[in-house]
C-alpha cells in the first residue's frame, strides 16, 4: 500500500497541521485513516497498545457521523476503552468481565468529538475499569512503553499515550480520575492537561456531581492540538447539575501570546511524600528555566493537610469504582465478581466499598472542601505549582504492587502504596483544578519525565499558555528532541 506521506513526514505533522493539509485538498481524511492504520500495524505487535481497529471507519471515515468540516477536518482519534461509548461498538474496560460489551448509543462527547472533526477509529488500551497504574494482565494484555519495552507506560490512559509517543497519530482520548492523562503523558513523553471541573460532559452516564474526581481529556505532541481539542469539544450536555464554564477567550488564540510575569512555586514535600534526588534536580533544572523566561520562580509547599486529603481520595475511589463493579455485576444479574473474570484488588475494592455509608461519604466530601479551600488560598499568592509527575521511577513490566493482580490482601495498604509513586497528580482531581504534563525532563533509567503544573480553578487557559511559551522557546523540541524506540520513523 503506498502511503500518502513518509513516516519522517508524517511523524513531524500535529493534528492542527494535518487537518491544513486536508482542507488545502493535499490529504483526505480516508488517506490519514490509512496511515494511521498502517502505523498501529508497524509499532502494535510491539507495545500492545490498541485494542482493536475500526476497519470500516479507516474505509469510510463519514461511516459513523464524522463531520470533515470540523476544525480537525477528519484527522484520525482512538478513544480509549473506557468512559464515553460508541454506539454499536465494543467498550471492553480492560476486563475480562466485559469481555463482548457493546454500547448501546454514543455518549455526549463522543458526538462532540465527532463534530470536532476527529474520526474514531479504534480502542486503545486501559486496566481493569481504569483503577491501576498500568495496563498490565497478561490474561488480557500488556502495555509497554516505546521508549524502553522494558518498562510500563503507566496507566489509565496507557495505550493512547503509548500511540502518540509512538508517531501513530498526533491525538488521543484519555480520561483521568487521579493522573490518568497525566501520568502516562508523562512517563512516554507527550503532553497531558487535566482540565478543571466543568469543561467536558460526562453524560449521560455520569454527571460532575456523581462522578466527582474523573474527567475526560487528549494526550498529544504539540499545545495547539490540546488547546484546539479543548475549544471543539467542551461543553455541557443537557441537565447537567453544575454550570459548565465558558472561557473568556479560546485557548487557541490565547496561546498565540506569552503570559506575563508568574509567579510559580517548585513543590515536592507533599505531606508524607518526597520525589527521589534525581527528579528533585530535573524539577530545579526546570525551575531555573522558567526564571530565564522571566518568571519569579521559589520553593514552597501549600498549606493543605495531605493526609486528610489522601485519605479522603482513598475513600472517594474506593466507593466510586465499589459501585461501578456492583451497577456491571447487576447489569449480568451476578452476586459478587467472579475470581476467574475481575482482578483481585478490584474484587477487594468491591467488597470494601460496596456498603461504605453516607457518612463516611459526607466526612470525605468535608476534606474534598477544606483541601479545595487550601488549594484556593495559596492560588491567591502563586499562579503555578510545578512538580514532576511522579515521585518515583516508572515500574518496570511484571512489578505487580502497583497492579489490581497484585496479591496484596489489604486495599487500603495496596492504595497507600500507590499513593507513594503517584503522589502529585490525585489532588488536582479532588479539587477539580487544571493540571498539565509536558514533557521536559529525563528519569535516571532514560525514559521521559514529565513536569506538572498547576493551576487554580478554570485557569486552564493560563497553563497552555505556559506550555506553548515553553514550547517556543524550546523550537517544538519536547524530549530534547529525542524520539522512542518504537516508533513509526524508526530504522
Amino acid at each position: 500500500m503506498t502511503l500518502a506521506m513518509s513516516w519522517d513526514e508524517w511523524a513531524a505533522q500535529d493534528a492542527v497541521a494535518l487537518a491544513g493539509l486536508v482542507r488545502q485538498g493535499a490529504l483526505t481524511p480516508a488517506e490519514l485513516a490509512a496511515q494511521v492504520a498502517a502505523g498501529i500495524a508497524a509499532t502494535n505487535a510491539a507495545v500492545s497498545a490498541v485494542v482493536e481497529v475500526f476497519d470500516d471507519v479507516v474505509a469510510d471515515p463519514l461511516k459513523d457521523g464524522m463531520d470533515p468540516a470540523g476544525p480537525f477536518a477528519g484527522v484520525p482519534y482512538l478513544m480509549k476503552d473506557l468512559g464515553p461509548t460508541l454506539k454499536g461498538r465494543l467498550q471492553e474496560m480492560g476486563s475480562l468481565l466485559m469481555r463482548g460489551n457493546r454500547a448501546a448509543a454514543d455518549s455526549y462527547l463522543a458526538g462532540r468529538i465527532r463534530r470536532a472533526g476527529l474520526n474514531i477509529m479504534g480502542r486503545t488500551t486501559t486496566p481493569e475499569f481504569g483503577c491501576c497504574s498500568s495496563a498490565e494482565n497478561p490474561a488480557v494484555y500488556v502495555t509497554r512503553n516505546p521508549w524502553d519495552t522494558d518498562y510500563t507506560t503507566c496507566g489509565s490512559s496507557a495505550g493512547s499515550a503509548a500511540m502518540v509517543a509512538a508517531g501513530v497519530l498526533p491525538i488521543a482520548h484519555a480520561t483521568d480520575g487521579g493522573g490518568s492523562i497525566r501520568i502516562p503523558a508523562g512517563v512516554n513523553g507527550v503532553i497531558g492537561l487535566k482540565p478543571s471541573r466543568g469543561v467536558f460532559s460526562i453524560a449521560p452516564a455520569a454527571s460532575d456531581l456523581t462522578g466527582l474526581v474523573s474527567i475526560q481529556g487528549c494526550l498529544t505532541r504539540s499545545v495547539r492540538d490540546t488547546a484546539l481539542f479543548v475549544d471543539s469539544c467542551r461543553g455541557g450536555a443537557p441537565g447537567e447539575f453544575m454550570p459548565y464554564w465558558t472561557a473568556p477567550e479560546s485557548c487557541s488564540a490565547l496561546i498565540e501570546r506569552d503570559p506575563g510575569r508568574l509567579r510559580i512555586a517548585l513543590s515536592h514535600e507533599w505531606g508524607d511524600y518526597r520525589a527521589t534526588p534525581q527528579r528533585v534536580e530535573e524539577l530545579a533544572r526546570v525551575g531555573r528555566f522558567l526564571e530565564g523566561l522571566g518568571h519569579h520562580v521559589a520553593w514552597t509547599v501549600p498549606a493543605v493537610d495531605f493526609r486528610a486529603a489522601f485519605a479522603a481520595q482513598t475513600t472517594c475511589y474506593i466507593s466510586n469504582f465499589a459501585q461501578t463493579i456492583a451497577n456491571l455485576l447487576a447489569q449480568r444479574g451476578l452476586d459478587r465478581p467472579p475470581a476467574d473474570l475481575v482482578e483481585p484488588i478490584n474484587i477487594r475494592i468491591w467488597e470494601y466499598g460496596r456498603d461504605i455509608s453516607y457518612a463516611e461519604r459526607a466526612r470525605m466530601q468535608g476534606v474534598f472542601n477544606t483541601t479545595s479551600r487550601a488549594f484556593g488560598a495559596f492560588f491567591e499568592d502563586w499562579d503555578i505549582i510545578l512538580t514532576p509527575i511522579t515521585a518515583l521511577p516508572t515500574p518496570r513490566i511484571g512489578t505487580t504492587e502497583y497492579l489490581t493482580i497484585s496479591d496484596n490482601p489489604d486495599v487500603l495498604d495496596w492504595f497507600a502504596n500507590l499513593w507513594r509513586n503517584f503522589a502529585y497528580t490525585p489532588l488536582a482531581n479532588l479539587a477539580g483544578i487544571p493540571a498539565i504534563s509536558l514533557p521536559l525532563a529525563t528519569q535516571d533509567n532514560g525514559l521521559p519525565l514529565g513536569i506538572q503544573a498547576l493551576a487554580r480553578q478554570a485557569n486552564d487557559g493560563l497553563l497552555l499558555q505556559l506550555a506553548a511559551q515553553i514550547e517556543r522557546a524550546i523550537g517544538g523540541r519536547w524530549n530534547d528532541g529525542r524520539r522512542p524506540g518504537v516508533h513509526v520513523a524508526a530504522p
